[in-house]
């Protein structure tokens, strides 16, 4: 099943609003679907009811962190891919324990550089069906 990129669904979670308005508008311009919460309780039930594709969300966030809503939203979308964006070279650690598969983006990083990791993590997965 491939799809178009600009079908490409992507929900960012991420607490900082500049940050989560300054992702938004890089990716949407890339030719993603973008769908930004400022919390990993405000993830949940969207993972629910919609098709995503990609959950891009900052580790350090109030009421759940990023590493517990990845680790839910799995259960609940198995193939999901995961992408972390954090500041925190220490939680970069943990989250790599406890989502292997996961990429992880450390702040600060060029927009370009996000777009590209993003555009890689659905490359890569469409060459691997492939093979």
């Amino acid at each position: 099943m491939n799809r178009d990129h600009d079908m490409l669904h992507i929900l960012l979670a991420e607490d900082d609003e500049v940050m989560r308005e300054y992702l938004t508008r890089a990716l949407t311009r890339s030719g993603y679907r973008v769908t930004a919460v400022d919390r990993g309780t405000a993830a949940l039930p969207l993972l629910e009811t919609e098709v995503i594709d990609l959950l891009l969300t900052d580790i350090v966030m109030p009421e759940m962190d990023g590493i517990e809503l990845a680790q839910r939203a799995a259960a609940l979308v198995p193939d999901l891919r995961v992408m972390f964006i954090t500041g925190f070279a220490a939680v970069t650690l943990k989250a790599g324990e406890a989502m292997p598969n996961a990429r992880v983006l450390s702040k600060p990083f060029h927009l370009r550089d996000l777009v590209m990791e993003v555009d890689r993590l659905f490359h890569a997965n469409s060459l691997d069906g492939a093979i």
